[in-house]
């Protein structure tokens, strides 16, 4: 007999349809042939299907068995094909029969005692799913929340091939999974830090909430201690909730490298990734024989920091030049090319010298000048400048920290922060871009014009710290964002002029 299922595949972060046919017929010898540009894992699986089948208490098929997956050029490498291939050889045999196959895929890894397993990449199968006009998807316990939260399918709970076995012979019933987008809101989006954790640094605080509200990358030089780190850790906290469609995205990203924690099953809060400085180029942007996605893209609608920034190999980081310009980053093999998203703010923290201690009162630094040139020299000029807001962190003076009133706290921030995007919200509405940090030069000239005074004052500024056309492009997006804190639909000098104090380090630390 020939039986015909339906399930899906990974292929990046989206999911493929995949039909998986399942023929037995008499054989001189008992055979199981698996094609269809099956990888390891998929090949091996044949072993735990049959084991799962007997320990579950059906018929191992001793006939010649030819499992085929379809399309044939398409890569298949994940344990998610154990269930459909098990319940189609169960149906080949005559074991089962079912008019449910049309209308409900099913994915899911088993154990040799029959129990299914969860797998990576559900939401996105979910989603293709749906696409494919498929009532439902059978997918194991501990996935099901997770692809409830893609509507108009039913997400039906299995726990074990004999639970697969019931519901598509229809002699159990499993009712399909609810999810909750308030439930998830009130148990989910919460943070456990605070900006009133950072003691006095009230001038960093203004530059990051700058940063924060028109999505700027971010870079911050200061000594040892001087509290780079908890500025950069509180970031997710001063930026506005994920909205639905960002939080679909941020999990799927997620889902299909098997990040989600226990019992989270749609992100609630933006991510925030600090990869070591040991890490590879395609650690950071993605790679890999079958590409997934890197760090760069984890932070997708989150933060990317990049601490002891000098200390990353300086080939690594010329890899983010093009992503943090474009949003995205494009993996290219021999298969074809996958291309995932990276929109997010880069914040990156570095000394100002290898002892840390340059410029600071209290230290006396022991770097000698070629020593201090051979750090900074690590950083190009193309990657500084593509970096918005330039902030130098100073030393926290004792009475700032042994004060016990309250600094300025995230509440406070994130208010600010909500309202500056709310104008950018209005302004783009009829732009694919949402923040002012992405604006191109077409928007820059449109929504970013100087008067006189201010004009004057770019000039100025441009001729005497020879800033490149990207950096003149820089201070404009800034000053918009400033202007739209202060609600002020005009830019003014003033706003202008706190732009260009954040674009005065590079000059003064790499001229």
């Amino acid at each position: 007999m020939l039986a015909k299922l339906f399930t899906y595949s990974l292929l990046g972060i989206n999911a493929e349809p995949i039909e998986v046919e399942v023929d037995i017929s008499p054989g001189a010898m008992p055979k199981t042939i698996l094609v269809g540009l099956a990888e390891a894992a998929v090949r091996e699986s044949t072993h735990r299907i049959e084991r799962a089948l007997v320990n579950s208490g059906y018929n191992r098929p001793i006939d010649r068995i030819v499992i085929n997956l379809s399309p044939a050029d398409l890569p298949k490498d994940a344990a998610s094909f154990d269930l459909p291939i098990a319940l189609g050889m169960l149906t080949a045999s005559g074991q089962l029969q079912s008019e449910r196959f049309e209308e409900y895929a099913a994915v899911g890894e088993l154990a040799l005692d029959g129990v299914i397993r969860p797998v990576k990449g559900v939401l996105s199968m979910a989603i293709a799913a749906r696409a494919q006009g498929k009532r439902g998807l059978l997918v194991p316990v501990e996935n099901a929340q997770e692809a409830a939260v893609v509507g108009e399918i039913e997400a039906i709970p299995v726990g074990s091939l004999a639970e697969a076995v019931g519901f598509y012979s229809d002699r159990l019933d499993v009712q399909p999974t609810q999810f909750s987008w308030e439930r998830a809101l009130s148990e989910l989006a919460k943070y456990e830090i605070d900006y009133q954790d950072v003691k006095g640094q009230e001038l960093a605080k203004r530059a990051v909430t700058v940063a924060a509200a028109g999505s700027h990358h971010l870079l911050m030089l200061g000594s040892p201690g001087t509290g780079k780190t908890l500025l950069a850790s509180r970031l997710p906290t001063i930026l506005p909730q994920l909205s639905p469609e960002e939080s679909l995205e941020t999990t799927q990203i997620y889902s299909a490298v098997g990040r989600l924690n226990a019992g989270e099953s749609l992100m609630m809060t933006r991510p925030f990734r600090a990869p070591h400085h040991t890490i590879s180029e395609a650690g950071l942007v993605g790679g890999g024989s079958t590409p997934s996605p890197g760090e760069i893209s984890l932070a997708h609608n989150g933060i990317l920091f990049l601490d002891e920034l000098p200390e990353f190999n300086r080939r690594t980081l010329e890899v983010l030049r093009q992503p943090l310009e474009d949003g995205n980053v494009t993996i290219s093999r021999a298969m074809g090319s996958i291309t995932f998203p990276a929109s997010l703010m880069m914040v990156a923290a570095l000394n100002p010298c290898p002892c840390g201690y340059r410029g600071d009162p209290r230290r006396q630094c022991k770097c000698n000048p070629l020593q201090i040139e051979r750090y900074l020299g690590k950083i190009s000029g193309p990657l500084l400048d593509r970096v918005d807001i330039h902030l130098e962190v100073p030393s926290v003076p004792f009475r700032e920290l042994s004060d016990m009133a309250p600094g300025t706290g995230s509440g406070d921030m994130r208010q600010q922060v909500e309202a500056a995007r709310e104008i950018q919200g209005a302004r783009f509405r009829e732009y694919r871009i949402k923040t002012n940090g992405k604006m191109a030069p077409r928007q820059i000239r449109k929504f970013c014009r100087l008067d006189s005074d201010a004009e004057t004052l770019l000039k100025t500024a441009m001729e005497e710290m020879g800033l490149s056309a990207r950096a003149h492009d820089k201070i404009l997006r800034v000053s918009r964002t400033i202007a739209d804190l202060d609600r002020s639909d005009k830019i003014t000098a003033l706003h202008l002029s706190e732009a260009i104090n954040y674009r005065t380090l590079d000059r003064n630390y790499w001229a």
